[in-house]
């Protein structure tokens, strides 16, 4: 054990939905943690559902290692680190043996564990095994959105997704801006349906060979059928209009995070054979090959930044919920 004695600032959630400013504390530095200073930190739809808990929000953190423990040789003072959804896993389990530590029966995730740290606040520490390096060419601004929600759409895309697929991706939006661009550089024909016209330009750009807009719509015209149907909108779509685009034996990836039930019509999913698949942020091997993939093709979140302050997440909070942010917001110390 490394003595700190660190004090450090921390924003947290309240019953009354309010951002609190707090204070943490650690005494001791295990000899497998690292000590971050948080330069960045990136605001997820899942923030907003934790927002009246009493813990400290943020899981898309981006920081400069300050201290390391005695037995950490993976970083070392002055490199960018960062770490997303997944704090720990028991490391002998079936599924954290094959490489799936995400869903380890023991794992230590965001909102469940560790409640006293969190991207909100001036500094964090984590164990060395769950931080991954930053590569170079991404700026840590833009590292910070890809640590959860390059994470949660990298993860089926390259599971499931094989090149010259065609991938139906529902919203433009922090989620599905990402999966675009991922889907894109994989060799896939990225179809978008958005509600209105207003983001095909952006989506475009981004990497959609299509674009569909769905307000209103009764019947979805969009020639050769999609082989995957990733919903990434904050709200569910509406089954009946879109299970008809997919191709027989086609799959479905309910990526939102939702309360409500996923209730689907029955015929089209028995008839077409369709499967839904859970989906969670990448295990660590997964994660890693994220962001050599999203260095190596120019893959970068579109962000908005806000300072690191009561104000500054109370702001970027709002304009989340009022469905204002293009398209991930960032927290700057």
């Amino acid at each position: 054990m490394m003595k700190l004695n660190l004090d450090y600032t921390v924003y947290k959630g309240h019953p009354s939905g309010r951002i609190v400013k707090s204070t943490g504390r650690r005494d001791v530095l295990a000899s497998d943690e690292v000590l971050l200073k948080i330069t960045h930190a990136g605001l997820c739809g899942t923030d907003e559902h934790y927002k009246s808990a009493d813990m400290v929000l943020g899981h898309e953190g981006v920081g400069i290692v300050e201290k390391v423990g005695a037995e950490v040789n993976t970083f070392k003072v002055g490199d960018r680190a960062g770490w997303g959804y997944l704090h720990n896993c028991c490391m002998h389990c079936d599924q954290c043996l094959s490489g799936n530590e995400i869903l380890c029966p023991q794992r230590a995730m965001y909102g469940e564990a560790d409640l006293d740290q969190g991207a909100f606040a001036s500094h964090a520490v984590w164990k060395a095994d769950f931080l991954f390096h930053i590569p170079e060419s991404i700026p840590s601004a833009a590292a910070a959105p890809l640590m959860c929600a390059g994470s949660t759409v990298f993860n089926p895309l390259h599971t499931y997704v094989r090149s010259a697929d065609r991938v139906g991706v529902v919203g433009v939006g922090g989620l599905g801006h990402l999966a675009i661009q991922f889907a894109s550089k994989m060799g896939c024909e990225v179809v978008v349906f958005s509600g209105s016209e207003g983001k095909k330009e952006e989506a475009m750009k981004l990497g959609a060979t299509e674009f569909y807009a769905t307000r209103g719509a009764s019947k979805l015209h969009i020639g050769r059928h999609v082989n995957h149907l990733l919903i990434t909108t904050s709200s569910l779509p509406d089954w009946n209009l879109l299970l008809p685009v997919l191709e027989p034996g086609g799959v479905i990836y309910p990526i939102t995070v939702s309360e409500k039930d996923l209730d689907f019509p029955a015929m089209p999913i028995l008839g077409g054979s369709l499967r839904i698949q859970g989906n969670l942020p990448c295990s660590r091997g997964l994660h890693v090959k994220m962001l050599r993939f999203a260095a190596l093709h120019g893959i970068q979140p579109v962000i908005e930044e806000f300072p690191m302050s009561v104000e500054g997440i109370e702001e970027a909070l709002a304009r989340l919920e009022q469905g204002k942010i293009r398209y991930r917001a960032v927290m700057v110390t």
